[in-house]
């Protein structure tokens, strides 16, 4: 089972934006009072095969993979998929019961989500424009279950790759009750849920908070990645996982933020609307990747972890220069961290100088990779590595790569010299003979 630890002090509110625990999982935790098993159970719901309004080919794969990866963490975790009104309610309230007396409580929602009147809305499969007249029983209010958690469970994590487009009209309405006033739906996405109350202003009672993450920010819709694979948000959490061992979530959760940021080439960027008091800890995760896997891997969470820094004009000059000059922008990004961000300008226009110069650069070693084309197995393994690690903005792994490359080229071209000299000398030896 996981390990979470939660420190006894409280947040600033700048920490807290760090400790972006859209929550991921832990289950097993130490207080700061001394250690103790937690009990962490889990609720994962993937809305695919929609009946009457547009289908998503990926929550269902979301769900899989995400109950998959809870299970091995610890949480006693409950995978549902394709739930109507009746079974989704049905779903969370039995889901509230079993989870009184745990300490942690968390859902996994991808599919259908809106927002109308302040409230926002979990969409059942069998949903139709009727749903819209009664949605506080047709649909699924989040508030509601929420509220709910809260008054059993110490931490509440709820993570909602929901922020799709509205599948209803534009112009459609929804009433909470057929006798309700209509409000109309958002057009983006979801919005910050209700009841989570700025850092500080939280009670000292056993309740340490909530969490509810969602993938992309207010407002704005979340993309639902190829047909057959994963959401870039619930891709994100799958990779970078692993990461948690004894690193706070916030650190690990801002891989996972920009991690969809770089994979979606800036259209997108997950958001947490929290209430927690305190850092927590994961300290049990899967296997780490290894051998070139796992240098990239490593070099690329760094780079996330870089780029979170980085104030949105900087972010907005980086992706201007990735489009004008035609480099891939994980690996622009890449470049300006091997450079060092201490070297970054603050003046927008010696930026925009740099970032043309580093461009210039990536773009003579992706030459030299191409360059470098053999029949060599092993030549061929480091080629591929460093593309894949230019793609993931690992630099000065590519580097590493690419210089091996280029070195066993060498000792090659050496050999096969020393070869043809051999052969050249038993030639003119036969030659002797033959005369």
């Amino acid at each position: 089972m996981g390990l979470l630890k939660t420190p006894n002090h409280h947040l600033s509110a700048r920490a807290w934006l760090t400790v972006f625990v859209t929550g991921l999982l832990c289950l097993v935790a130490t207080l700061a009072n001394g250690a103790e098993n937690l009990k962490g159970v889990a609720l994962i719901v993937g809305q695919s095969a929609y009946e009457h309004i547009a289908t998503l080919p990926n929550p269902a794969n979301d769900a899989r993979d995400m109950a998959k990866m809870l299970t091995d963490l610890g949480f006693d975790a409950r995978s549902v998929t394709d739930r109507d009104a009746a079974k989704l309610k049905r779903d969370l309230e039995r889901f509230v019961e079993d989870a009184e007396g745990a300490d942690v409580a968390f859902i996994y929602y991808s599919g259908h989500g809106i927002e109308a009147g302040g409230e926002n809305y979990l969409v059942p499969v069998d949903a139709d424009m009727s749903s819209l007249k009664d949605a506080d029983n047709a649909l699924v209010p989040i508030s509601a279950v929420m509220e709910e958690l809260k008054k059993t469970v110490p931490v509440t994590i709820m993570l909602l790759d929901a922020c799709r487009t509205n599948p209803f009209p534009p112009d459609a309405e929804l009433r909470r009750a057929p006798t309700a006033s209509a409000s109309p739906i958002g057009a983006g996405g979801l919005e910050p849920v209700r009841g989570a109350k700025a850092l500080g202003s939280a009670p000292a009672t056993e309740n340490l908070g909530t969490v509810v993450g969602f993938a992309a920010e207010p407002g704005r819709p979340a993309l639902d990645g190829a047909a057959g694979e994963n959401s870039p948000y619930a891709a994100a959490l799958l990779r970078h996982l692993a990461a948690m061992k004894g690193t706070e979530f916030g650190s690990v959760m801002r891989m996972v933020t920009e991690e969809v940021y770089l994979d979606t080439k800036a259209r997108q960027r997950p958001w947490v609307n929290e209430s927690l008091r305190r850092l927590l800890y994961f300290g049990v995760a899967p296997p780490e990747p290894a051998g070139d896997d796992g240098l990239i891997t490593g070099e690329r969470r760094q780079l996330l972890l870089t780029i979170a820094d980085l104030p949105d004009p900087k972010r907005s000059q980086v992706e201007l220069a990735s489009q004008q000059d035609g480099v891939p922008l994980d690996a622009l990004y890449g470049v300006l961290r091997a450079l060092g961000t201490e070297k970054i300008p603050e003046d927008p226009t010696d930026l925009e100088k740099l970032l043309d110069a580093q461009a210039e650069r990536l773009k003579k070693m992706l030459s030299e990779r191409d360059a470098l084309s053999t029949d060599d197995p092993e030549i061929k393994r480091l080629v591929a590595s460093a593309d894949k690690a230019i793609g993931q903005g690992a630099i000065v792994t590519a580097h590493k790569f690419l210089d091996e490359a280029v070195s066993r080229v060498e000792q090659t071209r050496g050999a096969v010299d020393q070869a043809e000299e051999l052969v050249r000398q038993k030639r003119l030896a036969d030659a002797a003979i033959y005369a």
